[in-house]
């Protein structure tokens, strides 16, 4: 973990604090509509759907489907320069929102839109652990 502390580290928000602890406890959380039954991602205060205030965090299946990806070469920064070429995608997860997070785990080669994925969690910090996707094994 301690080759993670130089990357940029998300700060919690009221409305962020209970995804990022799910994540810590290895849980993938998104918001449900008490209202209309709406799931979303990314958090927020109100329903994206009806408008509902009504939100509830529930646990997602983790299954995920990639949408679109790059991979890219150039690292941002020498933080992240140790993780090699990154593939960034777009999911779309089985509940329906989309996120957008890294492919770990994949040969550059194998990848392709519609493939299908699953969340793990790198813990980056003790106090912040980071959702990526890897292929489904079947």
């Amino acid at each position: 973990m301690s080759d993670q502390v130089l990357k940029n580290l998300p700060r919690p928000t009221p409305e962020t604090e209970a995804y990022w602890q799910g994540c810590k406890d290895h849980k993938l959380l998104i918001q449900s509509c008490g209202d209309c039954g709406t799931f979303q991602f990314y958090p927020r205060s109100i329903c994206t759907n009806c408008m509902s205030g009504n939100l509830n965090w529930v646990s997602a299946s983790g299954r995920a489907t990639i949408i679109s990806y790059t991979v890219m070469h150039r690292s941002v920064s020498k933080a992240y320069c140790i993780d090699g070429p990154q593939v960034l995608a777009i999911v779309c997860l089985e509940e329906g929102p989309q996120m957008m997070s890294h492919v770990v785990e994949c040969d550059e080669e194998k990848l392709s839109i519609g493939m299908a994925v699953e969340v793990t969690f790198e813990d980056w910090t003790d106090d912040i652990t980071m959702p990526v996707f890897r292929p489904i094994k079947e």
